[in-house]
């Protein structure tokens, strides 16, 4: 059952402006990364489900983070059908994403008052995810269908729409900052943050670092 209400997860993402994506089939290297950018100023959490058994591991952060970690709102992702998100969402998921959009899994979401954020490419599955309840649209991957612009220009005749960009976002100023100005609600970073050299190394603290300055720099390109 989520921690958190639907309200305060999309607060939550919105506010930060940065979802880690991550996957690690050791559940202390997943531990590690989750707490490394809680402390670096995460607050919302995407764990994939890219292995055999990922939801055990899942299963075990949402405790870690509950106790290690008060505010932090886990998510699972690469979420592709009703079943697996109805099992992430026993094991205390808050929000789902998905890399495509099922409306059986918005159907599941929106009974249990749970986020879902699918994968969309074009302005009409966005239109029609947000027939479906969804409130916060992945634009997957964001890099090729577009990148900043073409955030920028849906939002011309879709203001209302909540966008969560992924693929194709770095951590770099200049890339951070023209998500920023795009419009765009937030965005998922995932190996351009966990480098393998530094999980390699067990370097959790310039995670942290890099938290910290990929948030400032996606806050001053909103602000611009």
């Amino acid at each position: 059952m989520a921690q958190f209400t639907k309200l305060q997860t999309l607060t939550a993402i919105r506010d930060t402006g940065i979802v880690p994506v991550f996957y690690n089939g050791n559940p202390e290297i997943a531990k590690n990364a989750v707490k490394a950018c809680y402390e670096g100023g995460i607050r919302a959490f995407e764990f994939t489900n890219r292995g055999d058994f990922a939801h055990e591991i899942f299963a075990s952060l949402v405790k870690f983070a509950k106790k290690e970690c008060p505010g932090m709102i886990m998510g699972a992702g690469t979420i592709i059908d009703a079943p697996a998100a109805s099992l992430y969402i026993q094991s205390g998921a808050n929000f789902i994403v998905g890399p495509l959009l099922n409306p059986d899994i918005a159907k599941l979401c929106n009974r249990r008052g749970i986020p879902y954020t699918p994968g969309c490419s074009t302005v009409s599955e966005i239109g029609f995810a947000q027939e479906l309840g969804c409130d916060l649209c992945k634009v997957f991957p964001a890099g090729s269908v577009g990148g900043p612009s073409f955030i920028k220009n849906i939002l011309g005749p879709l203001p209302w729409t909540m966008t969560l960009a992924t693929g194709g976002v770095d951590t770099s100023e200049e890339n951070l900052c023209s998500w920023g100005k795009s419009g765009v609600t937030c965005v998922g970073i995932g190996s351009k943050l966990f480098r393998k050299e530094i999980i390699e190394a067990g370097n959790w603290s310039e995670i942290s670092d890099t938290c910290r300055s990929s948030l400032k720099y996606f806050a001053e390109g909103k602000n611009r």
